[in-house]
């Protein structure tokens, strides 16, 4: 088994894109946006071959999308929708399956929004906050934390892991507005519903859900959506630098399951041990003690994509309070329409002004985008 899965393994990093030299993965010279996309592009179909179901009521999901005619700029007005319904399930995960990079099912507690416009009811985009990762180098020296207030404080921190605006609301800038509706009052208000009273899995305890701090990581290196976005004169979303490259993204095409089954025959603990979410850093780990196992470096974990990471502060002590000098956060004020007021004046009216693509889009054109088809 230990050689089959050792050629499988390098077998599917080839069919991805990756050279391999002297145990080590090059990445192609440009790296461009859509050289990545490339690499992300197995991943992608393994997405829409899981989404047959989904995919089959189609009929009933891509009315929720608006035909260009059918936007009205002057009169676009956002509503944020938590995601509790199956039917809204179904359209987030339709929806999702048009990004080009395909989107994470997040880890842990897991927080859904869908963005309408109230004038035509139709899809703007969406977003999803999940648990961050534990280990982040450039949040965490940003913060100031110890590995104490860490453990201790993580908890008041999700990961925006799915953003972004569907056509032809993508057109307009869509993507900015649906970044900074992350950060509203109402988003708070629903964590503090949701988490209110609830029990930690980890500590077993009950802690008052201040949410006090969103990150976001961009997935095409430098990000053009989350640069230079303010509210009211303040930078919201504050580039904290780049990840430094590693992840276990690659280690697709049902490869993951076959090291999992492998290290299970080796009796290796690492399968079970600290599951909890089968978070980033559980998969990582698995990832790096089978490519040991096999006889390869764990240097095929580094594949190189360095991501922009934002820290989104919704308090204006968000560090003092992570750092546990604060008890409590002083949180901005930031009521989504208020947000939307601002976008529609600095982003949205000039863009429509300079740019009409979005009239052109219909529907059928992004079923093709969701389908991968040109």
């Amino acid at each position: 088994m230990d050689r089959d899965l050792r050629q499988n393994l390098i077998e599917m990093l080839r069919r991805q894109g990756f050279a391999l030299l002297d145990d080590q993965l090059v990445l192609p010279d440009s790296r461009s946006k859509q050289d990545i996309r490339r690499l992300y592009s197995h991943l992608r179909l393994e997405k829409l071959q899981q989404a047959t179901q989904l995919l089959s009521n189609e009929s009933t999901l891509l009315p929720c999308f608006a035909n260009g005619n059918e936007v009205e700029v002057s009169r676009i007005r956002p509503r944020l929708v938590p995601v509790t319904a199956q039917w809204q399930t179904d359209l987030f995960n339709y929806a999702s399956l048009a990004w080009s990079i395909p989107v994470s099912m997040g880890y842990g507690r897991r927080m859904r929004f869908l963005a309408f416009d109230e004038n035509n009811d139709k899809l703007i985009g969406l977003f999803a906050l999940g648990d961050p990762v534990y280990n982040l180098r450039v949040r965490d020296q940003w913060i100031g934390w110890r590995v104490k207030e860490k453990n201790e404080r993580l908890y008041h921190v999700m990961d925006a892991y799915v953003l972004g605006a569907v056509p032809p609301y993508s057109y307009l800038l869509g993507g900015k507005l649906v970044a900074m509706l992350t950060a509203c009052d109402e988003v708070r208000d629903e964590f503090k519903k949701r988490y209110t009273g609830q029990v930690s899995v980890l500590r077993g305890v009950i802690r008052q859900p201040h949410l006090a701090l969103i990150t976001t990581t961009s997935a095409l290196g430098r990000s053009s959506i989350y640069n230079r976005i303010s509210f009211e004169g303040r930078r919201s979303f504050i580039n904290l630098g780049f990840t430094q490259g590693w992840g276990h993204f690659h280690f697709a095409d049902g490869t993951f399951e076959q090291v999992k089954a492998y290290l299970r025959e080796m009796n290796d603990p690492v399968v079970e041990r600290y599951k909890y979410g089968g978070g980033p850093n559980w998969r990582f780990r698995v990832v790096k003690r089978c490519l040991a196992r096999l006889g390869l470096s764990t240097a095929l974990l580094y594949h190189g994509i360095k991501r922009q990471v934002f820290a989104v502060p919704l308090a204006e002590n968000a560090q003092e309070f992570l750092r546990g000098q604060d008890a409590e956060p002083m949180y901005h004020s930031m009521p989504q329409e208020r947000i939307f007021s601002y976008f529609k004046e600095r982003w949205l009216l000039p863009r429509a002004e300079r740019d009409q693509r979005y009239k052109g889009v219909t529907r059928e054109d992004i079923q093709r985008q969701i389908m991968g088809i040109p």
